[in-house]
């Protein structure tokens, strides 16, 4: 075998090992088998939210590990091709294997990826604002492409994306958005994307200058019924408005949407593309949810080792420059992971800067717990 092949092959099965330790390869056998029985209750769906839990708890189980089974036979599979290939002296064979070989590596290290989505809300659906920044109609363009960008992502990888809030810009854009995007491990992967997005472009509206726009993404995950969060009724101050989506559309004739204020953290969270009562319902799901990212963000604040280096990890953050004048040119700031492919990236092909953000908070909280930091 090549030196080139046995390193593709010592990548794989370095890949192979982070997944069994990730899934516990030895039990999972017997946590498999206490699923089914679970399954098998008569009286398991008297609780639809614990039951939903539990199936998805065991899909997640039993997907982790064909994954694990199916490349470690892909791998094996690989090897013996090419060890008949040179034993027969084929070299179509051998070359065919090793490009079969090389298309795996790249199938495990994604998996591998996906396997250190491991955090407390990372499976969940999330929430994803888009708010223009400071600019006017320059800014309230940019947020309608990021707009764009990312429900393309969402699509892309076949989640459901739901329209939760809009507000047009005056005159181009909006001005926000809101959506809820729902699929396995949606939140892990974009929470990532939460930050200031700075765009550089000649403007497209008659100005002929350089211009840079700012636009602020906000991500968190949506709470599970099981996870109590508590809010005082005397702490939210809730208005009912009316309003209308980008470009006239979605014209409310009533009062019908919601805004829902919590007085002691300022956050407000709005709804407007359902009835008054769904509009309600669902402000203060997102008010929940927005709630427990700050509890997340306040245990994480200490071994986000790329966020430390960049700042506070909230609001106001700048994370990634998208430049289409005078050269094109995409760069993650986090990272230093960037593209030359500007409209490749707009159409939401964002995996490479999540996956290198992902890999870097990963290695971070790694050295944290290394130095026995909670």
């Amino acid at each position: 075998m090549r030196a080139e092949t046995q390193k593709t092959v010592d990548k794989i099965e370095k890949s192979l090992d982070l997944l069994a330790q990730r899934l516990d390869w030895e039990t999972a056998p017997y946590r498999l088998e206490e699923f089914n029985a679970r399954v098998e209750d008569p009286n398991l769906w008297n609780d639809p939210t614990a039951a939903q839990k539990l199936m998805r708890d065991r899909q997640m189980l039993v997907d982790a590990m064909e994954t694990y089974r199916s490349i470690k036979q892909d791998l094996q599979d690989g090897v013996d091709l090419i060890e008949l290939g040179e034993m027969e002296d084929d070299a179509a064979v051998v070359a065919e294997a090793e490009a079969a070989l090389k298309q795996l590596a790249e199938r495990a290290a994604k998996k591998e990826l996906e396997a250190l989505l491991d955090g407390e809300a990372d499976a969940n659906d999330t929430f994803l604002e888009i708010n223009a920044g400071a600019g006017g109609t320059e800014a309230c363009d940019w947020a309608e492409m990021l707009q764009r960008m990312f429900v393309r992502w969402a699509e892309k990888r076949g989640y459901e994306v739901e329209l939760q809030s809009e507000e047009a810009g005056a005159e181009a854009g909006i001005k926000s958005v809101g959506y809820k995007i729902s699929g396995l491990n949606a939140y892990g992967w974009l929470k990532s994307e939460s930050g200031v997005h700075r765009l550089v472009r000649i403007s497209p509206f008659g100005k002929g200058t350089r211009e840079t726009s700012f636009a602020s993404v906000w991500v968190y995950p949506v709470v599970d019924d099981n996870i109590e969060i508590d809010v005082n009724p005397s702490d939210i101050r809730v208005d009912t408005y009316r309003s209308s989506g980008a470009g006239g559309q979605h014209v409310n004739t009533t009062d019908s949407a919601v805004r829902i204020t919590h007085i002691p953290t300022g956050i407000v969270v709005t709804s407007s593309e359902k009835s008054q009562h769904q509009n309600r319902d669902i402000a203060m799901k997102a008010l929940k949810s927005r709630l427990y990212q700050m509890e997340l963000d306040r245990r994480n604040a200490e071994i986000n080792a790329a966020h430390e280096a960049k700042g506070d990890a909230g609001w106001g953050n700048q994370i990634r420059s998208y430049v289409l004048q005078p050269y094109q040119m995409v760069k993650d700031l986090r990272t230093g992971v960037e593209t030359s492919d500007t409209q490749g990236v707009l159409d939401g092909d964002l995996d490479q800067f999540m996956a290198a953000t992902l890999a870097q908070n990963v290695a971070g909280k790694s050295r944290a717990d290394a130095r026995g930091e909670d």
